[in-house]
């Protein structure tokens, strides 16, 4: 498989065969800013014919481009040899690694599969990474300028249409939490403009056809104005929304899931109080702006990290939502901290995900707790709110 002629001849019959698994380009030939410095190309289902996406991995973005299956070998082809010195294509049969010399020539070099038998798991994660594929215009996506009438994805909204896919691969995981056969009823408190509101009724009430009834709530009357009208539009009609506090909220009594996305301090833990009275069997919680804890920890044998504003900062956070985690999985929560997003994006990145199931070795995961809290002096909102649900309570 020597010379170039022969590896654009099988490059090509990678292509047309659907054999192509991945294809990798790197080494800039000449770095003016203009071409990225890695492409990746993935095969995708767009309108169920076969394309390949290529992945442009610039400095401080990542755009996307989707080729028809019939031009994606000459496209290929022609941005190795203008642009790129090195590329690996992963294939059914074999991984090639084609390599160009400063004088153009090309070197060919062949190993056995890492991709065979792989076509399925694949597309199996494929489609996890993307409930909401590209291509396939979703309209509330529209609306919102995410994506265009054919379904494109706007390029200065790449990360909040990974931010939203993201969120419904998490919502996804915990939906057997979730009852069947009736209504299921879920809160979102402080949903602001609610991309992620109306990605969870699409995803439950469009696409899965459940029946669902969705109450948003914020402070902000102008954004609740646009996101009834949005809804309105969108022809959502269990999806309502209202102007309201989270602590002060009691129109409901039984919530099936709560959701609460960058609640400000201890707004959060007023919303997690909420979701436990309810007994929501789903809470999915982005923690913002913990304050709280860090007027309070205290611990000698810590004063070298505690000395420093940023690092007592950081470290108050992490304590907060350990806190939170721990006191869950006392009232018998199953409890996960998952990386919301790249946290080159915000540094606000992490998602408390929790399902209910049984209490399961309470009295040790509060002893834990206890100690924890005890050896940072610690006294939580959170603790204090949820005290009569605790097992302090029932201790004489």
């Amino acid at each position: 498989m020597a010379g170039v002629e022969k590896w654009q001849e099988q490059l090509r019959q990678w292509v047309d065969n659907g054999q192509l698994r991945q294809a990798t380009f790197s080494q800039l030939r000449r770095k003016d800013g203009s071409i990225p410095p890695k492409t990746t190309v993935r095969p995708i289902q767009l309108k169920g014919s076969l394309h390949y996406q290529f992945e442009y991995h610039f400095a401080t973005k990542v755009t996307h481009d989707n080729v028809p299956q019939a031009d994606a070998a000459l496209r290929m082809a022609g941005w190795l040899e203008e642009h790129y010195r090195q590329a690996l294509f992963k294939t059914d049969t074999a991984d090639v690694q084609v390599l160009f010399n400063k004088k153009g020539k090309a070197a060919v070099l062949g190993k056995p599969a890492t991709a065979k038998g792989e076509q399925d798991q694949l597309s199996h994660n494929r489609q996890k990474e993307r409930v909401i594929q590209e291509g396939e215009a979703a309209p509330f996506m529209v609306e919102l300028g995410i994506m265009t009438k054919d379904g494109r994805v706007a390029s200065k909204k790449q990360d909040k249409f990974r931010q939203i896919n993201r969120f419904l691969e998490m919502v996804t995981d915990v939906l057997p939490y979730l009852p069947e056969g009736r209504e299921i009823k879920i809160v979102d408190f402080g949903c602001g403009k609610s991309y992620l509101t109306f990605a969870l009724y699409y995803l439950l009430a469009i696409q899965q056809k459940r029946q669902i009834s969705v109450i948003g709530l914020d402070l902000k009357e102008d954004v609740i104005a646009f996101c009834s009208e949005l809804a309105r539009k969108l022809g959502y009609d269990r999806l309502h929304f209202q102007v309201g506090d989270i602590a002060q909220y009691n129109e409901q009594t039984n919530i099936d899931m709560v959701v609460t996305l960058h609640a400000c301090d201890t707004a959060t833990d007023a919303a997690l109080v909420k979701a436990v009275e309810w007994g929501a069997a789903v809470i999915l919680s982005v923690p913002c702006c913990q304050h709280e804890l860090f007027r309070q920890i205290s611990n000698d044998s810590l004063r070298p990290l505690l000395a420093h504003g940023l690092l007592k900062e950081r470290f108050a956070a992490l304590a907060t939502d350990a806190v939170r985690a721990q006191l869950l999985e006392v009232l018998g929560y199953k409890v996960q901290l998952l990386e919301f997003i790249d946290p080159e994006h915000t540094p606000k990145n992490m998602l408390i995900r929790a399902a209910l199931g049984r209490k399961d070795d309470t009295e040790r995961k509060w002893r834990e707790y206890e100690a924890f809290r005890d050896v940072l002096q610690l006294s939580p909102y959170l603790e204090r709110e949820l005290s009569s649900r605790l097992p302090q309570a029932g201790l004489p």
